[in-house]
């Protein structure tokens, strides 16, 4: 089986988002610009940076158990399945990197790591159609989408879900 394409990518970003709204959790997602989605989740101050990791990583098991032939938790290049989604839990983990919001990837095309409504994700945007010579405009008319991210109200306290409270 090839690798997943970015259609399985929305298939899954669209069944995290399901998960974590179960859970009343708010999501934002944005493009990676290159080939995936981040979903992030605002959370109040609170977990420590391995409880959050350690929520992660039980939801992407439980969701590659729950999906097994679209979604894998298998972080190993090696022994992952072919043409699974990888739900990255390790993007919580102390060090890592991502693709930030807005930023330009060097790509041929100039594709921009991009915040995008789940309307559009679920309507099959694709990372394509957000360059560098169309984001301005997008911006303008829509504002910023990451703007929620930075709020301090509107949080979620995942204490609720580590306690289960």
């Amino acid at each position: 089986m090839d690798p997943a394409g970015f259609e399985e990518v929305r298939q899954t970003a669209i069944i995290l988002r399901e998960a974590l709204e179960s859970l009343n959790m708010p999501t934002l997602v944005k493009t990676t610009g290159s080939r995936g989605v981040h979903i992030h989740v605002p959370i109040e101050r609170g977990p420590t940076q391995k409880e959050v990791w350690t929520f992660a990583k039980a939801l992407a098991f439980e969701l590659s158990a729950r999906h097994p032939n679209l979604i894998t938790s298998e972080y190993r290049i090696a022994k992952r399945p072919k043409g699974r989604v990888l739900v990255d839990y390790n993007q919580n983990a102390w060090g890592r990197t991502l693709a930030s919001v807005y930023s330009v990837r060097p790509k041929r095309q100039a594709t921009v790591s991009l915040p995008v409504t789940w309307d559009e994700l679920e309507q099959g945007v694709s990372i394509e159609d957000f360059r560098l010579d169309n984001v301005r405009p997008r911006i303008k008319k829509l504002g910023d989408l990451w703007k929620p991210l930075l709020a301090k109200r509107g949080r979620f306290r995942l204490e609720k879900v580590l306690l289960g409270k």
